[in-house]
C-alpha cells in the first residue's frame, strides 16, 4: 500500500491580495505529492477546441462569489475559475476514473454520468471508467460497471440513475482501500451535502495516506439547499413539473364549490422549489414553507385566510413544503434516515385534516379538499433541455479539473461561471430562502397571503443575517 505518512490536516487555501481581493482555493495533488510528472494537455489536438479563440483557462481567472458591491467595498471572497488548463498531472492511458451516485434522486443524475463518461473518453481520451453500483457501500459491497460512451448514449433520457444510489453506507477505510485495490485515480461523487462531507473524508483520508488520486464533487439536492452555487441540477426540472401538480390542484378545486387544492412539493429544511413554482404558476393563493413559521388559527392565521379567500373567489390552492409548519406537529421525531437526515412527520396531511375539521365542525362550512403529493413523480424524471446544458457544464468542468490535478473540491455554478469550491465551503451549512429579502416579498405580492409575521419578528431577522464585517456576508446568488 502507498505510503501511510500522516501529514497534518490542512488548513483552508487562501490567498489575499490588493484591495480586499480572497481567493478560497481548491486542493492540488502537487500540495502533498512533490515531483508530480506534468503533460501537455490532449485538447489542444481536438478537433472539437480547434475553434476556440483561448483553449484554456489562465492560471490566475477566478470568480466572484458576490457581486452586487459599494464603491468602497473590498473584493471580496473568490473561487478559482473551472475548465481545462495547458498542462495536465495524468496521462490519459494511466487514468483509472469511478463514478458514484448516492443519496436520494433527482432529474440529471444521468445525464451527469454520461457527460463525465463522454467528456473523459472524447475531450481527453481515457478509456477506463468505472461505475460503482449502489452508492457508497457498493465501493466494498458491490461489482462495478464498465462505462463507455456506447454503455452511456441513452441514458440522459431516462430518470432515475442507471448506477443505482443509496443512503448511509459511508466505510471510508474500506471505501479508500477499494479506491487503491482497484487501482482508480480520480473519483467523481454526484450527491447532496451529505454525500460531499463523505467526498471530503475521502478525499482527507487519501491526501494522509499519500495517493495519487482526485476527489471530484458534483452537488445534487433537489430542493437547492446547497450553499455557494447559484442552483443544484435537477431544480429547474423540479420546479417545472410541480406546475403539473398545481395545475391539477387548480383545475380540481375552480371545479367544486369551495374547493381547495393542497400540493405538497419537497422542501425539507429549504423551500425553494415551493417558492419558484408558486411564482411561477400564479394560480397558487398560499405557500408555506420551512423557512416562514406559520399558525393556523386566530387572527391572521392560516384558516382566517382561507375562510377570506373562499368567500371571494369560490376555491384556492396551498402549496406545502414538506418540511414547514413542523413545530406545529404535537409528536417531534428524533428519527433519522441514513444519510443523518431527520424524518419529517407529513404536516401537509396533518394541516389539510385540521383545515377539513376547522370548517366541518366549527365554521358548518362545506369544503372539497383534493390532496396531491407529487413528491416521487418529480424525482424520477428525467432533466428538462436547462438542467441537461446545466449538467454538461458541471460534468466537464469537474474532468477538466481533476485532469489538471485539482482536488477535494465541487464542481458548481458561481454567477453563471463555473468554478471549484472547496468541500468545506458547500458542507459548512445549508441554503435557505430569506424571508426579508425581495424574491419572498415578490411572492406575497403574488400570492397576497398574509406573512404570519409580526414585525418585531422582521426586525430580528433583519438583525441577525446582518454580516459582522462585508468580506463575511454569504454571497447567496439566489435572486434579490
Amino acid at each position: 500500500m502507498a505510503s501511510s505518512a500522516s501529514p497534518e490536516t490542512p488548513k483552508p487555501k487562501i490567498i489575499t491580495g490588493p484591495g480586499g481581493y480572497v481567493l478560497e482555493d481548491v486542493p492540488h495533488l502537487s500540495d502533498y505529492i512533490p515531483d508530480l510528472p506534468v503533460y501537455t494537455n490532449p485538447l489542444q489536438d481536438n478537433p472539437a477546441y480547434s475553434v476556440v479563440k483561448q483553449y484554456f483557462v489562465h492560471v490566475d481567472d477566478t470568480v466572484p462569489q458576490k457581486i452586487v458591491v459599494h464603491k468602497d467595498s473590498p473584493r471580496g471572497v473568490h473561487f478559482r475559475r473551472a475548465g481545462p488548463r495547458q498542462k495536465v498531472y495524468f496521462h490519459s492511458d494511466d487514468v483509472r476514473a469511478c463514478i458514484v451516485t448516492c443519496g436520494g434522486l433527482c432529474p440529471g443524475l444521468n445525464t451527469v454520468i454520461r457527460e463525465i463518461v463522454c467528456g473523459l473518453y472524447h475531450m481527453y481520451g481515457v478509456k477506463k471508467v468505472l461505475g460503482i453500483d449502489g452508492g457508497y457501500r457498493g465501493f466494498y459491497a458491490k461489482n462495478t460497471v464498465h462505462l463507455d460512451p456506447k454503455v452511456v448514449n441513452d441514458i440522459h433520457k431516462r430518470g432515475g440513475t442507471v448506477l443505482g444510489t443509496s443512503r448511509g453506507g459511508h466505510d471510508t477505510t474500506k471505501i479508500v482501500d477499494s479506491i487503491y485495490d482497484r487501482g482508480i485515480n480520480q473519483v467523481y461523487i454526484i450527491g447532496g451535502d451529505g454525500t460531499q462531507r463523505g467526498a471530503s473524508v475521502i478525499f482527507e483520508e487519501v491526501r494522509r495516506r499519500g495517493l495519487k488520486v482526485s476527489v471530484v464533487g458534483i452537488p445534487k439536492t433537489i430542493d437547492n439547499d446547497v450553499p455557494v452555487i447559484d442552483r443544484s441540477f435537477g431544480f429547474d426540472t423540479a420546479v417545472e413539473e410541480a406546475q403539473r401538480a398545481i395545475n391539477a390542484a387548480h383545475v380540481e378545486s375552480e371545479s367544486f364549490e369551495n374547493g381547495i387544492g393542497l400540493v405538497k412539493l419537497m422542501g425539507r429544511y429549504s423551500g425553494f422549489i415551493a417558492m419558484y413554482a408558486t411564482l411561477a404558476s400564479r394560480d397558487v393563493d398560499c405557500c408555506l414553507i420551512p423557512e416562514s413559521p406559520f399558525y393556523l388559527e386566530g387572527p391572521g392565521g392560516l384558516f382566517e385566510y382561507i375562510e377570506r379567500r373562499l368567500k371571494e373567489n369560490g376555491h384556492m390552492v396551498l402549496v406545502i413544503a414538506e418540511g414547514a409548519g413542523q413545530e406545529l406537529l404535537a409528536e417531534e421525531t428524533t428519527q433519522k434516515d441514513a444519510s443523518g437526515n431527520k424524518l419529517l412527520q407529513d404536516v401537509a396531511l396533518w394541516v389539510s385534516q385540521r383545515i377539513k375539521d376547522h370548517f366541518s365542525k366549527e365554521r358548518k362550512m362545506t369544503i372539497n379538499l383534493k390532496y396531491i403529493d407529487p413528491t416521487y413523480m418529480i424525482r424520477a424524471v428525467p432533466s428538462n433541455a436547462s438542467d441537461n446544458v446545466y449538467c454538461t457544464l458541471l460534468a466537464q468542468s469537474a474532468v477538466h479539473g481533476a485532469m489538471a490535478g485539482y482536488t477535494g473540491y465541487t464542481s458548481g455554478l458561481v454567477n453563471g461561471r463555473q468554478t471549484y469550491i472547496p468541500f468545506y465551503r458547500i458542507t459548512e451549512k445549508q441554503n435557505h430562502v430569506v424571508i426579508t429579502d425581495r424574491m419572498w416579498a415578490r411572492l406575497l405580492s403574488s400570492t397576497n397571503q398574509p406573512s404570519f409575521l409580526h414585525p418585531k419578528d422582521i426586525i430580528e431577522d433583519k438583525v441577525d443575517e446582518e454580516p459582522s464585517t462585508p468580506l463575511l456576508d454569504n454571497g447567496n446568488c439566489t435572486p434579490k
